[in-house]
Formats: C-alpha cells, structure tokens, sequence
C-alpha cells in the first residue's frame, strides 16, 4: 500500500497487528491523562485474543513515525467493510450512500475497538519539539492511505476534544453522540450524593440499593490485581457476559471472547476493578450472584461489562451503578462513565453528555451526503440530551 505523497522527516510504517510494536516503546507515547484503552495491553488484548482480526471485519493498519529506531508517534487504525463494535451508528449512512450508488465501505477508522469511551487521539511522543508536526504528518499518511487505496473515508471515532480541534481545519465533518456521565462533586457519602434528589427519587434509590439485602446478597468492590485465584473473576465475567449476550440474540453485541478476558488478567489486571454481587451458602463458600467490570485510570473509571446468574430486581443498578458511585466517593474518584446504554440511566442521576466522532470522505458524492444532513442530525441529538437532562430527577439540574 502507498502511504505518503510526498518525502518526509520521518519513516513511516504500517503494522498489521499491534503486536509489532514493543509494549514498552508504544506505552511510552501514552500520557497520564490519557484513555487506558489507548495502551498496549488492551489493544493487544483485543488483538491477539482473535476478538478484533481480519476474521472478524477488523484489519489492523497502525502507522507510525520513526526516527532511526525511536518511535516517534502511532495511530491504532482499523480497516473496515461493516460497522459492527464501533458504537457509532453510521448504519443509516452506509444504507444512503448505497441509495446513491457511492458504497460507504471499505473504510478506516480511528478508535479503540468495542469500547465506546471518549478520548481516541493519536499518540505522539511527549516533549517532542515538533508534536504538531507528528500529528500533522499521521493525519497526512492516514487520508494518503485512504486515496491512493481505494478507501472511502478516514473515520475518527470518540475523539479526543483536545486532539481533536485540529480535524475541522483539515475538512473533517463533526458529528456528535449522546452518552452518559456521573460525576463525584465531592461527595463525603453516599448520603450527600442523594441529597441532590428530589424526595421521591432520593427514597426510590435506597429502596433499590437496599433490596440486594432483602435477598440474602452482599456487595463488595474487588481489584483486579488480587482477584487472581479467587474466584475465577475474569473467566466468570466473561461467562456472565455471554449470559447477558444471550438474552438479547439477535441484537446482541458479542464482541469479545474469553481469550480476551484471559489476556486481561496477566497482563491489564491493575487497571480492573469488579462490582460484585454474592450469595452466603449458608456456612458453604460464597458464591458469585452477579459481576460488573470497570476499568480504573486516575480520576475516572468505566463500566464494561456485566452479568447476572439469575434475574434479581433491582440487582444491576446496584451492581452497576451504586456500588461504583460509591467506590468513587471513596476512592476520591471524579468521574464514572457506565458506558453505552439506555435512558434508566438519567433516573439513577447521570448526566447527558455528548462525544464527537469526525469524518472525511474522499468520494464527492459521500461528503455531499453527510455535510447535507449533519446539522440535522446534530441538532436532533442535541435536543434529545437536553431532554434526558430536564428529566433529572435533581432539585437542582447542573
């Protein structure tokens, strides 16, 4: 494949799986501040594990920048034919676009696989003197990638805000998506966090939260690095979630496989934190009821996944959300994002918020297509947040 028009400072190369690079050098680009799921283990993860691969639409094409042997800069980018576990809904684009006989796909795209959280950018070396430039010359071999390969578009999905704000200068379109977020004010207790209800609603989510007790079931937060040989937590989440996968055929999203959980535990298990739901057998050992997994980096931390042995009321908000607000409160944890999912969310007090995924086409008749109707579609998911915000059930919405 080509890759850049025109001579540069740097060498650049494309790899076909993230395991070309060494862990080391490629986490070296990572910040602190940035995605965990932009490291090296949870992509490899994803790689290796067979989840994300050639045999399941996904093809690796990272590029880098190199000086000599130094690893100046990378991109994670994937190319596609379908848009299965992006969580960017592009599906009624790709349905137009075929309407008009300009097929959508294949295309490339920047994001972290089967992992809707916001903060994608590409990597680039820190304290470089030329960062604009790193960045500057990836986004040039990405779109020369696209055009000299019959590509149809360069996708960058969740995107960075930050990184982000040099996309539209380049011809990038913006298109935002709605998601969820709770946010720790400071909260000394669980209590001060329920005293920014409404009566009702406050009452509601004690009454939710203490049900678990009326069913002879506890709850505890366990970290990922001492949950090795206690319970088998990474192959019993990965059981729940085929569980969870299974009540919702056809239009489940079956992402990953056990390998992948597997690949979790040896080499990404300090950034996993469980929600754990279990049962007293009266005097026998306990027994996992149900198992929510979160990834921990600094101040912010993300549900993934979940499942349930069998169906409890009001199991999962405990389970998945109250259990990690109150981790949060404890932890001095800023932010909770309980990933992609339904309205019942607002009720629990999460806020709406949006993400922006950023397009560039390089078929006239796509980039009419979307720069016609995204001001549409915009305003529509605008109204929609500010809709699930008004009914925040809060005696004051923020």
């Amino acid at each position: 494949m080509k890759v850049l028009d025109y001579d540069c400072p740097f060498t650049v190369k494309i790899a076909l799986s993230i395991t070309e690079f060494d862990p080391a050098r490629w986490n070296s680009l990572v910040r602190p501040d940035d995605i965990p799921f932009l490291e090296w283990e949870w992509l490899a993860a994803l790689e290796r594990s067979g989840s994300v691969c050639p045999e399941t639409g996904w093809h690796p094409l990272h590029l880098s920048l190199w000086d000599g042997d130094k690893l100046l800069a990378a991109a994670p980018l994937y190319l596609k034919y379908h848009s299965d576990g992006e969580f960017v809904w592009d599906y009624m684009w790709a349905k137009a676009a075929s309407s008009l006989g300009a097929p959508w796909y294949p295309k490339l795209t920047g994001v972290v696989p089967a992992t809707p959280a916001e903060g994608y950018r590409f990597l680039t070396a820190d304290g470089f003197p030329g960062g604009a430039l790193l960045d500057k010359t990836l986004l040039d071999a990405a779109e020369a990638l696209c055009r000299n390969n019959g590509i149809r578009g360069l996708h960058l999905l969740f995107a960075d805000p930050a990184w982000a704000s040099q996309l539209v200068g380049r011809g990038y379109s913006a298109w935002k998506h709605q998601r969820y977020v709770w946010e720790n004010a400071g909260f000394g207790c669980f209590d001060d966090y329920l005293a920014g209800f409404n009566k009702n609603q406050r009452k509601n989510i004690r009454r939710e939260y203490r049900r678990h007790e009326e069913q002879g079931i506890g709850l505890r937060i366990v970290d990922g690095s001492s949950a090795d040989g206690q319970g088998g937590y990474f192959d019993t989440i990965h059981e729940l979630y085929t569980i969870t996968n299974d009540k919702f055929f056809p239009w489940d999203a079956r992402w990953v496989n056990g390998e992948f959980f597997r690949l979790l535990e040896t080499g990404y298990a300090h950034r996993v934190v469980f929600s754990e739901a279990y049962r007293n057998g009266n005097g026998e050992a306990e027994e996992t009821a149900a198992l929510a997994m979160m990834i921990r980096k600094g101040e912010k931390i993300w549900g993934r996944y979940w499942g349930a042995y069998e169906d409890r009321k009001d199991l999962h908000f405990a389970v998945c959300y109250y259990a990690p607000m109150e981790y949060c409160i404890r932890e001095g944890i800023r932010y909770f994002d309980p990933g992609a999912g339904s309205p019942h969310k607002v009720r629990r007090g999460f806020r709406s918020v949006f993400d922006t995924s950023y397009h560039k086409f390089f078929d006239p008749r796509l980039e009419k297509l979307f720069r016609t109707n995204i001001d549409a579609v915009n305003r529509y998911e605008e109204e929609t947040i500010d809709e699930l915000n008004d009914a925040l059930p809060l005696k004051i919405v923020p």
